[in-house]
């Protein structure tokens, strides 16, 4: 986000929260007040990825988003016949959703990308931690922001606040600092809107942004990823997955080698072990994955590049979904690789549960009947 890296994001903002009801909104809001669950749906409807976006910046959580919007949604349907109409139906649902998140936030543990120092060289990968433990990665399509090509500024500012290091920033900071900052900064809220909405003050709104900025500059790298990835070009991030795909099916360690920065880091969650530098990711490499036999499918998950990871299963006969590869670029390089052992998100990404090897070649050239 601009106010770590790259200057001031009120320069760019994303469009401006509204503070009053639409007309059509208060029509639906009558009719839902008397039991009309399809118009309590129409209600809701245009803000629910917004919301599970929100709910899941706040957690670091694709499964606690599930939960924090079902809670919301539920509440908020509970409580229509107190909503006083002094704010916009977004501004009361954000009220609802930050409150859920605060509660689920206090029942577990903090999310992290990493636990522990690096591993050194040839060490075995660790044993699982807790699954709860983790950040999980976000499908792209779950934003929702190629639903309006108008706004090319506001896909990105959206894909921007779920990049894995930004959310990982945002679990380092205390629960209602992390909701003033995403509040304030990436759903563009005025200091005044948030205090009503965390029920506190204006100076306390604002001495909790200022902290919040402080801790994610620190943490979250000068570039972001959206930068990166438009400096490059469709064409040219592309190819590099392209590579990085044929370099892992074709079991190539120069090429994949090539591929990569020096200081490369390479983590596996619920794996506790998580590699630093060429000089320990080359064994992890040859003495694990690069046994195996893999395929691959693109796709993208926080706003980075992402490849699904298909491991050979002999007993099957297919390959089965295994690991998601989140990609890190510096440049044209990887800088890092988080790869997601949990084959049970892979349908959130779009992606199969398995891929069938090719039918074998009859000895005339054609495929067996």
């Amino acid at each position: 986000m601009s106010f770590t890296r790259e200057g001031d994001l009120s320069s760019r903002r994303m469009s401006a929260a509204v503070t009053l009801m639409t007309a059509r909104e208060g029509e639906l809001l009558d009719l839902a007040r008397r039991g009309d669950e399809r118009a309590y749906a129409m209600l809701v409807e245009p803000h629910r990825r917004a919301l599970h976006a929100h709910c899941y910046r706040m957690l670091g959580s694709l499964d606690d988003a599930d939960d924090a919007l079902q809670e919301t949604l539920l509440r908020a349907w509970r409580a229509l016949r107190r909503f006083e109409r002094r704010s916009s139906v977004r501004t009361w649902l954000y009220a609802i959703a930050t409150s859920s998140c605060l509660q689920l936030i206090r029942r577990r543990p903090r999310r992290r990308l990493s636990h522990g120092p690096a591993a050194a060289p040839h060490t075995a990968p660790g044993e699982p931690l807790s699954e709860s433990v983790w950040i999980e990665p976000y499908p792209d399509e779950a934003l929702g922001v190629e639903d309006d090509p108008t706004a090319p500024a506001a896909a990105y500012e959206q894909r921007e606040t779920i990049e894995l290091a930004f959310v990982a920033a945002l679990q380092h900071l205390p629960p209602r600092q992390r909701a003033v900052l995403l509040l304030r900064e990436a759903l563009d809220f005025s200091a005044r809107e948030v205090a009503d909405l965390l029920e506190t003050t204006v100076p306390s709104v604002n001495s909790a942004l200022q902290r919040a900025r402080r801790t994610t500059a620190e943490l979250v790298p000068n570039q972001s990823q959206q930068s990166t990835l438009r400096s490059l070009g469709d064409q040219r991030t592309g190819e590099l997955v392209a590579r990085y795909m044929d370099a892992w099916d074709r079991a190539d360690l120069d090429d994949l080698v090539e591929l990569l920065t020096e200081d490369i880091t390479w983590a596996m969650p619920p794996l506790r072990t998580w590699y630093g530098g060429l000089e320990a990711v080359v064994p992890l490499l040859v003495e694990y994955p690069l046994t195996a036999r893999w395929r691959h499918l693109p796709t993208r998950a926080n706003g980075q590049l992402a490849v699904g990871c298909y491991l050979w299963s002999a007993d099957q006969r297919h390959y089965r979904a295994a690991v998601l590869d989140v990609l890190t670029l510096r440049g044209d390089r990887i800088a890092a690789v988080t790869g997601f052992i949990s084959p049970r998100i892979f349908a959130r990404f779009g992606l199969p549960d398995r891929i069938m090897p090719p039918a074998p070649i009859s000895a005339r050239g054609s495929h067996p009947d």
